[in-house]
């Protein structure tokens, strides 16, 4: 989803460093560094490092979900995230940007409303994010069209009951053939034309979504 708002990574002060190992720093620091020029596999490896040197290191969690992120696999970007939220150590800015790319990956995953809370919780943090304020605006609006087409569909299932009831008795003989033959999957290439179905609807959304009040376009998460 290209509405989606920039993300900062997480920014090694060297001035503190007792907050973690230097091996450990090493590696982040690498991983950032990697990250910046769009390495985000090599990233993702640094990171994992870091985390392997110390596994309650914040910063490595927050910046691995980063690279993951940028490889698509919101999932595992997701779980990174999630391992941030509880620290109580980090900074309440932090937490507010952990909550966005919270946001972020279940938006990217289609679960718009836990994403929509995500966003919420990290505007209460920091209200005046306009970025998180602006995914808040394109997450609600993909909820309302979304639940504006579960609701014609069922209009439209509820129109032709009336019509199916009375062609039922002309229909039962053939009706129960077919419910004695096995149930056929999707065809491949018919499963990939809905996919692709699908995705262009997304696309004619996201470009609806786009028109939304915004401030500068910016890249897909919030690094620390």
């Amino acid at each position: 989803m290209s509405g989606l708002r920039t993300i900062s990574l997480f920014v090694i002060l060297l001035c503190t460093p007792m907050m973690m190992a230097q091996e450990e720093f090493t590696d982040i620091r690498k991983g950032n560094k990697q990250y910046k020029s769009e390495k985000y596999t090599e990233a993702e490896i640094s990171y994992r490092k870091g985390l392997q040197k110390n596994s309650q290191s914040p910063e490595a969690a927050y910046n691995l979900g980063n690279s993951l992120f940028r490889q698509e696999k919101y999932a595992e970007a997701l779980e990174q995230y999630q391992k941030v939220l509880p620290d109580e150590k980090i900074s309440k800015k932090k937490l507010a940007s952990a909550l966005h790319n919270t946001g972020n990956a279940l938006l990217m995953q289609q679960r718009i409303p836990e994403s929509i809370e995500a966003f919420k919780k990290s505007l209460k943090i920091n209200p005046e994010d306009d970025e998180t304020r602006y995914n808040l605006a394109l997450a609600q609006y993909l909820l309302r069209n979304q639940d504006s087409r579960n609701q014609q569909d069922q209009q439209q299932q509820e129109q032709q009951q009336p019509e199916n009831q009375e062609n039922k008795r002309e229909k039962d003989d053939s009706q129960q053939q077919q419910e004695e033959q096995p149930t056929e999957s999707i065809p491949k290439d018919k499963a990939e034309q809905l996919l692709e179905a699908l995705m262009q609807d997304e696309d004619e959304t996201m470009e609806k979504a786009k028109k939304l009040p915004k401030s500068s376009k910016r890249t897909v998460e919030k690094n620390w």
